[in-house]
């Protein structure tokens, strides 16, 4: 395994789709700008649901992601999964398999995010088949 880390700033909107405005389920994007051993942008889209009870939810997401890693170029997908139980959090981040496109290609591993004082920071561990 080979570890990634730097930071990132995300945008989230979200998206009307012409639902009832106390529809349980929201649809949101996601826009990110990634910095550090991985430079890159993300285009993706989570669902999310909130509970009456404060501190729990639930989202899912795919995101997209296109630019450098350790220097080696190309794309692959993430693949999001999460749970909040009234304040404990649950996240899955995973490398969708065979997403990776060119130097890419092969890609496989877990994305973590950390958030400390508003600031979002990323550890990636991540294995990749020897350059040719």
């Amino acid at each position: 395994m080979t570890r990634a880390t730097g930071t990132f700033n995300v945008k989230i909107t979200p998206q009307d789709d012409g639902r009832p405005e106390d529809a349980p389920i929201g649809r949101m994007t996601i826009d990110k700008q990634i910095h550090g051993d991985l430079e890159a942008t993300t285009k993706g889209q989570m669902l999310a649901f909130s509970t009456e009870v404060k501190g729990s939810a639930g989202y899912v997401a795919m995101e997209k992601v296109t630019g450098a890693l350790h220097g080696r170029t190309g794309s692959f997908v993430l693949q999001h999964s999460a749970t909040m139980n009234r304040g404990v959090p649950q996240l899955s981040i995973t490398v969708v398999p065979d997403s990776g496109t060119g130097q890419l290609v092969g890609i496989t591993g877990k994305f973590d995010i950390q958030i400390a004082e508003g600031k979002h920071s990323y550890t990636f561990d991540y294995t990749l088949p020897e350059a040719p």
